[in-house]
This record gives structure tokens, sequence and C-alpha cells, in this order.
């Protein structure tokens, strides 16, 4: 009798699940997102769920959708050193259309703590722990290529992204999906916790989307990790990786309201466009 209800239980709480997750889709698919043309081949899509209607949580979304031909619209990426510097900052200094903050960096210190190359020029090497392991924000990177992005997975070899051949590549991570594959997340607080998050994605028609959800306030739960690997999948992604997120995430259109920011970074605790933090880099799309 038992072991019938508690098979029972399960059966009970699996479907809970599945329901769960298939009305959160319903709900991302049916919301009606304010759209923006804000270049040719870029637009900005913005939606506020504010009924705790996704993952039972308030969450503010933004993001561009940039076609990722080379021509026109071309990806590119900024960086520094030592210095950090706002995403916005970037933006304007590389005379961009749009700037979506980086990887993992020394706050203290500045410069990424992840290997970094722009335009064949190697700006940061990976900062490994006290085992030489590699960290998960190591494991994969986002190249450049003619203007064009796309995502790649570490091999497992020691040097692997000193033989990539691209001229700008950033190493960053966790990987969340690649190839329609789901990567396997580790049980971190990291990745366990809502945080707020930034996040590139792949669709199948090679359109890149660059992704902010905000976080730590009452109007903006943040995600889960797994929470943002759905969202990518539900906007139509078959790869994503997760960048620096929590007080870092920044999304920046140039000639845009608000000095151009987007979301509600949080670094200042305030529900404004005011608190940005001070990154290492950005990638940016500009104009050709």
């Amino acid at each position: 009798m038992f072991k019938k209800i508690s098979f029972f239980i399960l059966i009970t709480a699996l479907a809970s699940i599945s329901y769960a997750q298939n009305t959160d889709s319903i709900t991302v698919a049916k919301a009606r997102w304010q759209k923006t043309r804000v270049a040719k081949q870029v637009k900005l899509f913005r939606h506020h769920f504010d009924q705790k209607n996704l993952f039972l949580a308030n969450e503010n979304i933004s993001f561009l959708e940039v076609k990722n031909t080379g021509r026109k619209a071309i990806f590119a990426l900024g960086a520094e050193e030592k210095e950090l510097i706002k995403t916005s900052d970037f933006g304007i200094r590389d005379t961009a259309i749009a700037a979506l903050n980086g990887n993992f960096f020394d706050v203290k210190n500045g410069g990424s703590v992840d290997f970094v190359k722009v335009n064949g020029n190697i700006i940061n090497t990976n900062r490994l722990d006290k085992n030489e392991n590699r960290a998960r924000h190591q494991q994969a990177a986002v190249v450049i290529n003619d203007g064009k992005i796309t995502i790649k997975k570490w091999d497992g070899t020691t040097d692997w992204e000193t033989k990539l051949t691209e001229q700008n590549i950033m190493l960053n991570g966790p990987l969340l999906t690649f190839n329609n594959v789901d990567e396997l997340l580790d049980t971190t607080s990291f990745t366990r916790l809502r945080h707020p998050r930034t996040c590139l994605g792949v669709k199948p028609n090679g359109r890149i989307i660059l992704l902010t959800v905000d976080g730590r306030n009452e109007n903006s739960a943040g995600m889960s990790l797994h929470e943002l690997s759905k969202l990518m999948k539900w906007l139509g992604c078959t790869s994503a990786i997760n960048f620096d997120g929590g007080g870092s995430t920044t999304l920046w259109v140039n000639g845009m309201p608000d000095g151009g920011v987007i979301n509600y970074p949080t670094d200042n605790k305030k529900w404004d466009h005011e608190g940005q933090r001070k990154v290492a880099n950005v990638v940016l799309v500009k104009k050709k």
C-alpha cells in the first residue's frame, strides 16, 4: 500500500512539473513583446512579466535579435586588459549600435579572469584554480569571424583557445545548450539560485539573441540557469551560453532613452537604469 501511495505522489509531482513548464512556455509564446527596430538587421524585444506568471515570479526580459550575416550589422568585442569600464561606455567608445556585458572579471584588480582575444591580440588569459582546473565559465567561447558570431565548446585540451583560428575570442559560460543538446549543469548555488542573467543564443536560422533578465528586485526575480536554459529554448535557440550576470548584467542600445541602458542593472539596488557595474569586456553590435 505504501509503495502505491509513494508512486502516486511521484507521478502527481512529475505531472505538476510538466504542467508548470508547459504553462510557462505558453506564457512566453503568447507574450506581447514590445518590439523596436534599432538598426538594419537589429530588433529589440522587451516584456515585463509582472503578474508572477513566469516561473511563478515577476521577470523583466530584454533581448536583441540580430541577423548574423556579417553584412550591415556585425559583431565585435570590446575589452580592456586591466581597466574596468561601464558597458554603455564601451558601446559609446567603440561607436556601436549595442553592447552586452561580457565574461567574468577581477572586481578588485580589473581584467578578465578568462581568455580574451581581440583583433588577434590576446588581452587576458585563463586564471585556473589551485589544481590547475578550468572554471565552468572557461569551457566554452563565443568567437567572431568576418563579423559573424558563434559558440564553440571546449574540447578538453589545456591549450584549446590558443588553437582557435578566429581573431576574436571570448571564453564564457557555463554552456547551457549546444546544437540542441542540453549541457549538464552543476548543483552550485550559482546554478540553482535566481540572479540577474546575461545570455547569448543561436537560432536555427542563424540569428543571434543577446538577452538580459533582471533580478534581485520584487519587479524581477532573476532566473536559475535551469530556468534560463528553458527560456532560451522557448525563444527558439538551439545553442545558448551564459555570460557573467548579477550586478554586471547590462544591455545598452545607442540612442535609446535612459542613456541607452535597456534593462535595470542592480549595483545601486534601485529599480532604475543607473546601476551599471564596470566590466572588463563586452560583445558589440556595430554597423559595417
